[in-house]
């Protein structure tokens, strides 16, 4: 099932989005499918007359997975993490499919990384392995944006990866998926520049759910970022990105000085 929140002309709303690419229809839910369940309210919408939006703002927080995968870390010069390696994003960082992102002031290397994201749905904390499929809402495509030079002189990445428009999601959240070989990839302008699978991540889904929740109470709505593969770059102005993964769809957005 592939949940999507969109804006027509009134406040966003949540609907399941269904039929063939370019035939597309969203049947609106009653309320907040995080917490008042999958209840179907019979009006429905073209696709092509709504306008998708970020199809969550996490209630509390974004948990970013930095060096997850092998060919990434190294073309970054660093070390294999031994235990999944953490970082935390406000909320404010969101921002939708084919939104505008502004490139921040502070920053002239700015890089893209797509990524898998994970949509937690219910309240959890100490989540075993084997459990972990139990609080997943679903899942969603990332652009793990960020301001690389702030990275390398702030000894912590609250700022480098925390940023305004830092972290776009969507385009909408698949509620079914098998992640254990995804493809991901990243294109720049149309060139392909990342193609991995999740079947190299260095920590899986259910490891970096359950290593998570042994540190923070998990609520409905949260996200957390998996991790991106080899072939990260600098965004310029005027650059469109496109973060794909395989079973979900496709993340579009621009970039501006």
């Amino acid at each position: 099932m592939r949940i999507a929140r969109f804006v027509t002309d009134a406040e966003p709303a949540y609907g399941i989005l269904s039929g063939e690419p370019g035939e597309e229809t969203l049947t609106q839910l009653i309320g907040d499918p995080f917490y008042q369940g999958i209840q179907q309210s019979g009006q429905t919408h073209k696709l092509e007359d709504v306008r998708l939006v970020a199809p969550i703002i996490p209630r509390s927080k974004i948990v970013g997975v930095g060096r997850n995968y092998a060919d990434h870390a190294k073309e970054m010069g660093n070390e294999l993490p031994t235990s999944p390696l953490l970082f935390l994003i406000p909320n404010t960082a969101v921002v939708g499919p084919q939104e505008p992102v502004t490139l921040p002031s502070f920053s002239e290397e700015v890089s893209y990384e797509a990524e898998l994201a994970v949509v937690i749905g219910r309240i959890c904390k100490d989540v075993p392995i084997e459990r972990v499929d139990e609080v997943i809402f679903g899942y969603t495509v990332s652009n793990d944006v960020t301001a690389r030079d702030a990275q390398r002189t702030d000894n912590q990445w609250a700022r480098a990866k925390g940023f305004d428009g830092s972290s776009p999601l969507g385009p909408w959240i698949q509620t079914e998926l098998d992640t254990d070989d995804l493809r991901v990839t990243g294109r720049l302008n149309g060139e392909t520049v990342q193609d991995g699978t999740t079947a190299d991540m260095v920590f899986g889904v259910r490891e970096l759910v359950s290593y998570i929740s042994q540190a923070f109470t998990l609520l409905p709505g949260d996200v957390i970022l998996t991790g991106t593969p080899a072939g990260v770059g600098l965004l310029s102005d005027g650059d469109r990105f496109e973060a794909e993964v395989e079973g979900i769809g496709t993340l579009t957005n621009f970039f501006r000085r």
